[in-house]
């Protein structure tokens, strides 16, 4: 069964650009982890909000960067109009590629 995800992708050959719909179902935005690291770079200022487990939610800004751990539950609070953002997952040393589907 394959996994719904609540945004569109673009790949690029170093990064994603994850778009998040503002008339998505704020129940799609669940708590998760990842099994690399990544870096996320948000696109613009916005209303939404990110959150790590166990910190409060923090308020987006244009340029922000966040380093995701490996196995570190974290999830997007929704706000207002569409969220966009830049996603490079990382191994330490290298760059990963991008191998997982992209939702239409």
């Amino acid at each position: 069964m394959k996994k719904t995800l609540p945004f569109r992708e673009v790949l690029s050959d170093n990064y994603s650009t994850r778009i998040f719909s503002e008339n998505l179902n704020e129940s799609e935005l669940k708590w998760h982890f990842d099994n690399e690291y990544r870096e996320v770079t948000f696109l613009h200022e916005t209303d939404w909000k990110f959150q790590m487990d166990n910190e409060l939610p923090i308020e987006i800004t244009k340029d922000l960067k966040i380093i995701i751990p490996e196995g570190q539950y974290h999830r997007i609070l929704k706000g207002t109009g569409d969220l966009r953002v830049r996603v490079r997952k990382i191994n330490k040393t290298r760059l990963l590629p991008h191998t997982h589907e992209v939702k239409q």
